[in-house]
């Protein structure tokens, strides 16, 4: 398969590829060239780093990673990225397809974890959100941020993880999206960080997920399990 450049616009999200896929079919090319903004865009960046400041976010500034290309096969996905100034992301209208990694995870006997944002954070903040997530450093792997991203988070380890899929978001955010089990037990172990002042189990099943879920966690666990 030929690989495909993200940059086509969308008003709705797009999977861009579907897995699940396990870590080692997950592959990486990173660019040496930085990409390179607008200064429309670099303002923007710029106002939503002091927007953050402000509200007492320690958030700092740094180098992340855009999406360029990428390419799904019977090898797994393989994408192309390059390293990207970290605040684009908060470019509401163009984040330069900047690329995050989420980690849906689970108990090993099917509860969803969740926890509620810290207000200062830059995204979700006051929000509920499944597992953790955050930018793919310079050089990583987005499966390795999957990992990563739960261990700074919550303090664990999973027993199993894989990738489910690539989205692009209308406002030009790509999230590579994975789910990730627990060792039995290991759900006692969670430890929020800082990034959240709550946290819970949900249920295993959908349905029984409390008011403050909302239907777009609820339609993306739907979906993770379809």
């Amino acid at each position: 398969m030929s690989e495909t450049p993200a940059t086509a616009p969308s008003e709705q999200p797009e999977i861009l590829a579907r897995g699940p896929w396990p870590l080692d079919q997950i592959t990486t090319r990173w660019q040496s060239e930085h990409f390179q903004p607008s200064l429309a865009h670099v303002k923007a960046a710029d106002a939503a780093i002091r927007a953050l400041e402000g509200r007492g976010s320690p958030s700092h500034d740094g180098v992340a990673a855009r999406l360029v290309n990428y390419r799904q096969d019977s090898d797994g996905l393989a994408m192309e990225l390059q390293p990207v100034r970290w605040a684009l992301r908060l470019v509401a209208d163009d984040a330069s397809l900047s690329v995050a990694a989420l980690c849906v995870t689970r108990s090993a006997d099917g509860r969803w974890l969740a926890g509620r944002r810290a207000p200062w954070v830059a995204s979700w903040a006051g929000r509920w959100a499944l597992g953790a997530g955050g930018a793919v450093d310079l050089g990583e792997n987005p499966g390795d941020t999957l990992v990563r991203e739960l261990s700074e988070e919550w303090a664990v380890s999973p027993e199993r993880v894989r990738g489910e899929a690539l989205i692009r978001l209308p406002h030009r955010l790509v999230m590579f999206v994975g789910q990730a089990w627990l060792a039995q037990g290991a759900d006692s172990s969670v430890r929020p960080d800082h990034e959240h002042d709550a946290y819970a189990w949900w249920p295993r099943e959908i349905s029984d997920w409390p008011p403050e879920a909302g239907e777009t966690l609820a339609r993306m666990a739907r979906w993770l399990t379809a």
